[in-house]
Protein backbone atom coordinates (compact mmCIF):
# COMPACT_ATOMS: atom_id res chain seq x y z
CA UNK A 1 0.00 0.00 0.00
CA UNK A 2 2.80 2.45 0.61
CA UNK A 3 4.56 1.98 -2.47
CA UNK A 4 0.75 2.29 -4.27
CA UNK A 5 0.83 5.69 -2.30
CA UNK A 6 4.86 6.82 -3.40
CA UNK A 7 4.27 6.00 -6.58
CA UNK A 8 0.74 7.85 -7.13
CA UNK A 9 2.33 11.01 -5.41
CA UNK A 10 5.47 10.85 -7.98
CA UNK A 11 2.97 10.68 -10.88
CA UNK A 12 0.99 13.69 -9.38
CA UNK A 13 3.79 15.21 -8.68
CA UNK A 14 5.07 15.02 -12.25
CA UNK A 15 1.78 15.97 -14.09
CA UNK A 16 2.15 19.40 -11.62
CA UNK A 17 5.93 20.10 -13.19
CA UNK A 18 4.84 19.43 -16.41
CA UNK A 19 1.47 21.67 -16.07
CA UNK A 20 3.67 24.58 -14.42
CA UNK A 21 6.15 24.38 -17.36
CA UNK A 22 3.01 24.87 -19.67
CA UNK A 23 1.69 27.49 -17.65
CA UNK A 24 4.86 29.34 -18.21
CA UNK A 25 5.25 28.67 -22.22
CA UNK A 26 1.47 29.12 -22.81
CA UNK A 27 1.69 30.43 -26.67
CA UNK A 28 3.78 27.79 -27.79
CA UNK A 29 1.40 25.06 -25.94
CA UNK A 30 -1.78 26.83 -27.78
CA UNK A 31 -0.24 26.68 -31.25
CA UNK A 32 0.18 22.68 -30.91
CA UNK A 33 -3.59 22.74 -29.42
CA UNK A 34 -4.99 24.41 -32.16
CA UNK A 35 -2.39 22.37 -34.73
CA UNK A 36 -4.08 19.03 -33.04
CA UNK A 37 -7.12 20.27 -33.48
CA UNK A 38 -6.62 21.04 -37.42
CA UNK A 39 -4.95 17.65 -37.76
CA UNK A 40 -7.92 15.61 -35.65
CA UNK A 41 -10.50 17.72 -37.41
CA UNK A 42 -9.43 16.41 -41.20
CA UNK A 43 -8.78 13.06 -39.90
CA UNK A 44 -12.19 12.36 -38.32
CA UNK A 45 -13.36 13.62 -41.50
CA UNK A 46 -11.94 11.72 -43.89
CA UNK A 47 -12.60 8.70 -41.68
CA UNK A 48 -15.28 6.09 -43.72
CA UNK A 49 -18.43 4.98 -42.21
CA UNK A 50 -17.01 1.28 -41.67
CA UNK A 51 -13.36 2.09 -38.98
CA UNK A 52 -16.31 4.63 -37.38
CA UNK A 53 -16.69 2.57 -34.19
CA UNK A 54 -13.50 0.93 -34.00
CA UNK A 55 -12.13 5.01 -34.07
CA UNK A 56 -14.93 5.35 -31.39
CA UNK A 57 -13.78 2.81 -29.09
CA UNK A 58 -9.89 3.96 -29.14
CA UNK A 59 -11.42 7.25 -28.26
CA UNK A 60 -13.44 6.64 -25.57
CA UNK A 61 -10.26 4.78 -23.99
CA UNK A 62 -8.09 7.89 -24.52
CA UNK A 63 -10.92 9.65 -22.76
CA UNK A 64 -11.03 7.01 -20.17
CA UNK A 65 -7.45 7.59 -19.31
CA UNK A 66 -7.90 11.12 -19.39
CA UNK A 67 -10.21 11.30 -16.69
CA UNK A 68 -8.37 8.96 -14.55
CA UNK A 69 -5.51 10.81 -14.49
CA UNK A 70 -7.56 14.54 -13.85
CA UNK A 71 -9.10 12.60 -10.57
CA UNK A 72 -5.42 11.50 -9.31
CA UNK A 73 -4.80 14.94 -9.96
CA UNK A 74 -7.72 16.26 -8.10
CA UNK A 75 -7.18 13.83 -5.42
CA UNK A 76 -3.74 15.15 -5.03
CA UNK A 77 -2.73 17.77 -1.86
CA UNK A 78 -0.14 18.91 -3.52
CA UNK A 79 -1.86 20.34 -7.15
CA UNK A 80 -1.89 23.87 -8.11
CA UNK A 81 -5.26 25.92 -8.44
CA UNK A 82 -4.21 26.04 -12.11
CA UNK A 83 -3.54 22.29 -12.26
CA UNK A 84 -7.19 21.63 -10.54
CA UNK A 85 -8.84 23.90 -13.05
CA UNK A 86 -7.02 22.26 -16.16
CA UNK A 87 -8.09 18.66 -14.57
CA UNK A 88 -11.79 19.90 -13.89
CA UNK A 89 -11.95 20.68 -17.65
CA UNK A 90 -10.27 17.64 -18.97
CA UNK A 91 -12.87 15.65 -16.39
CA UNK A 92 -15.47 17.50 -18.37
CA UNK A 93 -14.27 17.52 -22.05
CA UNK A 94 -13.65 13.71 -21.93
CA UNK A 95 -16.70 12.96 -20.67
CA UNK A 96 -18.61 14.67 -23.33
CA UNK A 97 -16.44 13.09 -25.57
CA UNK A 98 -17.45 9.88 -23.70
CA UNK A 99 -21.64 10.15 -23.99
CA UNK A 100 -21.18 11.66 -26.96
CA UNK A 101 -19.22 8.84 -28.55
CA UNK A 102 -22.01 6.37 -27.15
CA UNK A 103 -24.85 8.08 -28.56
CA UNK A 104 -23.36 8.69 -32.13
CA UNK A 105 -22.44 4.93 -31.95
CA UNK A 106 -25.58 3.85 -31.18
CA UNK A 107 -27.56 5.99 -33.96
CA UNK A 108 -25.24 4.40 -36.66
CA UNK A 109 -25.95 1.02 -35.25
CA UNK A 110 -29.71 1.48 -35.49
CA UNK A 111 -29.25 3.01 -38.96
CA UNK A 112 -27.79 -0.51 -39.31
CA UNK A 113 -30.54 -2.25 -38.27
CA UNK A 114 -32.88 -4.59 -40.33
CA UNK A 115 -36.91 -3.21 -40.75
CA UNK A 116 -39.21 -5.60 -40.49
CA UNK A 117 -41.93 -6.17 -42.69
CA UNK A 118 -43.93 -3.13 -42.26
CA UNK A 119 -41.09 -0.80 -43.09
CA UNK A 120 -40.26 0.48 -39.67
Amino acid sequence: MVQNTQLRNELVHTMALEISLIESNIAACLTVFMLACTVGYFVVWNVTPSLHSPLMAVTNAISSIIIVVAIMVLGSAGASLASEICAFFAIVLASVNIFGGFAVTQRMLFMFKKKDAKGR
